[in-house]
């Protein structure tokens, strides 16, 4: 997988005509830095490395930030250090652990409800189960990253100096990997399993909610894939003006947008 995120990025902005000289070249030093780097490792910069290789608009890090956590734009459209197939293994187990999680949440309050409203989708009424499943589903999600997820592992092992050299090391952290992956496809196929098996018996049992329950998980899944565009603006703020504020009180506003940016 190419680590060469940026290759795309217009650079343009290189070739402006700057008075000052020593701007231009550190100008371009940005550039050829930026190119090295996944929008995940950028991210991750400590203050002082932020301030000299970074995203230097908002929009520049409100787009990788949706490239890092809009699970359909992270899974089909970013490029970085993680297998393709294991996060498009990861969308098709969120859905389905959303599809679960919506199911849960019909119980004989819901289905007497149901019965009420002669079989008609109630909106209001169905919102909170909706809301509750994708903050649920969301969070469990997060969890799994950690494990399916090999991008740190990688970044790790290509800022460590002489790991090459170093066999044992280098070794070790590569079996690390494969145990995470090993472990990750396990959970998954036992989970998919659980859920498989779940979903049929609901289904057999309770055959008049399956259009209400694929409208709950059709708009849980539509709400999470709109609530990171808003999300996401929060950390943008903070980290841009700390960028532009070489201080103290800079600093710690990128510590909150380190932290913003981890939800």
């Amino acid at each position: 997988m190419s680590s060469n995120t940026y290759k795309n990025i217009n650079i343009s902005f290189i070739n402006q005509n700057f008075n000052d000289d020593e701007k231009t070249e550190k100008n371009k030093f940005k550039y050829k830095s930026i190119k090295n780097y996944t929008d995940n490792e950028i991210n991750s910069f400590v203050y002082k490395e932020a301030i000299n290789i970074a995203h230097s608009t908002f929009l520049q890090y409100y787009i990788s930030l949706l490239k890092t956590k809009h699970i359909l734009i992270f899974s089909f459209y970013t490029n970085d250090y993680n297998s393709k197939i294991i996060k498009i293994t990861l969308f098709l187990f969120s859905f389905t652990l959303l599809y679960t999680v919506n199911s849960l949440f019909f119980q004989d309050s819901t289905m007497h409800k149901i019965y009420e409203d002669y079989g008609e989708f109630n909106f209001i009424y169905q919102m909170p189960q909706i809301l509750y499943s994708t903050i649920i589903t969301s969070f469990i999600t997060i969890i799994v990253k950690k494990l399916a997820l090999i991008e740190k592992n990688i970044i790790e092992i290509k800022n460590e100096k002489n790991i090459i050299n170093n066999s044992k090391k280098f070794n070790k952290k590569l079996k690390w990997i494969k145990i995470k992956l090993n472990l990750f496809f396990i959970m998954i196929f036992l989970f998919s399993i659980i859920f498989w098996y779940y979903l049929s018996c609901f289904g057999a049992v309770y055959k008049n909610t399956q259009i209400h329950l694929l409208k709950d998980t059709l708009l849980s899944f539509g709400l999470s894939l709109i609530y990171p565009f808003g999300l996401n603006i929060l950390p943008g703020l903070f980290r841009i003006t700390s960028l532009k504020n070489e201080t103290k009180v800079g600093k710690g506003l990128y510590i909150i947008s380190k932290i913003i940016q981890i939800i």
